[in-house]
């Protein structure tokens, strides 16, 4: 069972470079795609918010941001809710680029589903789905050491 696992990672990773040497075409970063392709689906969340979604330490994302907001794809407004927190939103100038992005991985991911008709590719789905679903937010079942 466990090669299951490290098949399914080493796809992820495989998938990970494929995109990342197409994206970098376009002069985006994997981490600067995520940010992007998250705010696009989730415009205006704060930056904890965003920080907590990716997985990934508020101060990574800060410098992420900052790089965004520098090159006029991003910026930050403040929470009216909150005045010490910020809601980041994209700008104009990024949603083309977000598109071309998303174009990339829509390619990607017909490349990638090749010989894989729509029944296996539902079902391929919902594996990971489960998969997901079985050890997200569950602590971990403790064995005794030595069995």
């Amino acid at each position: 069972m466990d090669a299951m696992l490290w098949e399914i990672g080493e796809t992820a990773t495989a998938l990970r470079r494929a995109f990342d040497r197409r994206a970098a075409s376009l002069g985006v970063t994997r981490a600067q795609w995520r940010v992007l392709a998250r705010l696009s689906r989730m415009p205006g969340l704060r930056q904890v918010e965003l920080a907590e979604q990716l997985d990934m330490e508020a101060i990574t994302l800060c410098r992420i941001v900052d790089r965004l907001a520098e090159a006029g794809l991003v910026e930050r407004q403040a929470d009216p809710a909150d005045r010490r927190a910020w809601k980041i939103v994209l700008t104009a100038n990024a949603k083309p680029l977000v598109k071309k992005l998303r174009t990339l991985a829509d390619d990607l991911a017909e490349e990638a589903f090749q010989g894989l008709d729509v029944t296996r590719r539902d079902a391929v789905r919902a594996a990971l789905a489960v998969m997901r679903d079985n050890v997200a937010a569950k602590p971990p079942r403790r064995k005794a050491l030595g069995q």
